[in-house]
């Protein structure tokens, strides 16, 4: 089976990378393109466009930032759409709305293949190592077809339906989980250290007797220790994820007020110019309101 990847950021390049390892058969495109040379130096055939990679594909996979970088290589003048053939799955790994998954849903039927949205939880180190959790929903042999390549790149698939959809829709449910559990600790933290008590000591004592989350613990860290860089995951995609978590909410009349929250949280920090620190730093806006400093002191 003949896998084409597009889409080599910080989760994409360790995902090829991981089907390589595999034996895959792979081709890759990239818009920079010095990472595909990297992943063509250890045996992928690298595309010079999205319509290139699609042309042959059985299996075409798209990691890719945000719709408008989807719909980009899907649709754009050179667009893989047009080129993959019937019977062809498409699989889309990224985090995007749900609007667009039905879009696709719905073209790809229509030229005789097939879509299936698996995005993931996991940051680049999950990534590297082969364990990401894959959210999957789309036809059932579609998503059979993806099972080799999955464990290439995954410790667990959960199926969650047949209309893709409904995996981006819990994918993006899980991110507002995430972000509010940011946005708790956030103003947690700044109450116990505006109170005379360390941050660490207050994370070692909740997770250790109360809460026991690997969230709260890795998150937790990231916050009592103020480490936003490098980003593991950028403060601008946290903004458009809950974007589009409010947007699902909306067309199922689904009132979400800490989602408007968190939203105007993360316009605050994109007003500060934090967008390519890591989302974790929610909380520094938090901090801020708090009256405290970049270094958590007291302003």
């Amino acid at each position: 089976m003949r896998v084409s990847f597009i889409g080599l950021g910080s989760m994409g390049l360790p995902m090829a990378q991981n089907l390589l390892k595999a034996g895959h058969e792979l081709v890759v495109y990239n818009r920079t393109r010095s990472r595909s040379d990297e992943l063509g130096r250890n045996g992928a055939r690298v595309a010079g466009s999205p319509r290139e990679a699609g042309q042959g594909a059985d299996l075409l996979i798209t990691m890719l930032a945000d719709d408008a970088a989807v719909e980009e290589v899907m649709f754009g003048s050179d667009g893989a759409l047009a080129s993959l053939k019937p019977g062809a799955v498409h699989v889309s790994m990224s985090t995007i709305s749900h609007l667009l998954s039905r879009r696709l849903t719905d073209e790809h039927r229509s030229r005789r293949q097939s879509y299936v949205a698996a995005p993931v939880f996991g940051r680049p180190e999950a990534a590297e190592a082969a364990k990401l959790w894959i959210i999957a929903a789309g036809p059932g042999d579609a998503i059979e077809r993806c099972g080799l390549v999955f464990d290439a790149m995954g410790q667990g698939v959960e199926i969650v339906g047949d209309d893709p959809p409904m995996a981006n829709v819990l994918k993006l449910a899980g991110n507002f989980l995430l972000v509010s559990a940011i946005e708790a600790m956030g103003e947690a933290f700044a109450l116990v250290q505006k109170s005379g008590i360390e941050p660490a000591r207050f994370l070692e004592i909740v997770n250790g007797r109360l809460i026991r989350s690997p969230i709260y613990e890795n998150y937790g860290k990231l916050i009592a220790e103020r480490r936003w860089e490098p980003a593991g995951f950028k403060l601008r995609h946290g903004l458009k994820d809950v974007r589009l978590v409010l947007s699902a909410a909306e067309e199922v009349t689904a009132p979400m007020p800490l989602a408007s929250l968190i939203r105007d949280h993360y316009l605050s920090a994109m007003a500060r110019g934090w967008g390519e620190i890591d989302w974790a730093a929610l909380a520094r806006v938090v901090e801020e309101n708090a009256g405290m400093d970049s270094l958590g002191s007291r302003v």
